[in-house]
């Protein structure tokens, strides 16, 4: 297995069966010029078989902090560490940046998910919870 960041559209566009949906060519380029933003791909025998997205945060009196986005690893890829070395390769990227920690939002009913993380050294925060605003599907997206 190789972890490498992403750096082209047509990476992230071969990585599209790791997403909960079908990549766009100008959303792709959008996420690749945006600072902060970054996706470390798993690569195995020169396939895509996992990705972790994370977004840099600044803020004014807590410095920078990186946010586990997303991780996906591909069925038949699973169980097979691919998900810690994902998560631990995102930290390391954080720490290089000089980010003083990272995070991750999770269902608390999530167990494969919860498990890599503790598995990558996470420890749980407590409970909280997400509250979100829809905007619609026009909002963000030109088709």
């Amino acid at each position: 297995m190789e972890i490498r960041r992403a750096t082209t559209v047509a990476e992230l566009l071969a990585a599209e069966h790791l997403y909960d949906g079908p990549a766009r060519p100008e959303w792709a380029a959008r996420f690749l010029a945006a600072p902060g933003h970054l996706m470390l791909i798993a690569y195995v025998e020169g396939v895509p078989a996992g990705m972790v997205s994370g977004i840099e945060m600044l803020h004014p009196d807590k410095g920078a902090e990186m946010c586990l986005y997303e991780l996906s690893v591909d069925e038949p890829y699973r169980r097979r560490g691919i998900g810690r070395a994902l998560t631990g390769a995102l930290a390391a990227e954080a720490r290089g940046r000089g980010c003083y920690g990272l995070w991750v939002g999770v269902d608390m009913d999530n167990a494969p998910a919860l498990a890599t993380y503790r598995s990558a050294g996470a420890a749980d925060d407590g409970e909280f919870a997400m509250l979100t605003w829809e905007f619609g599907d026009e909002v963000g997206r030109s088709d």
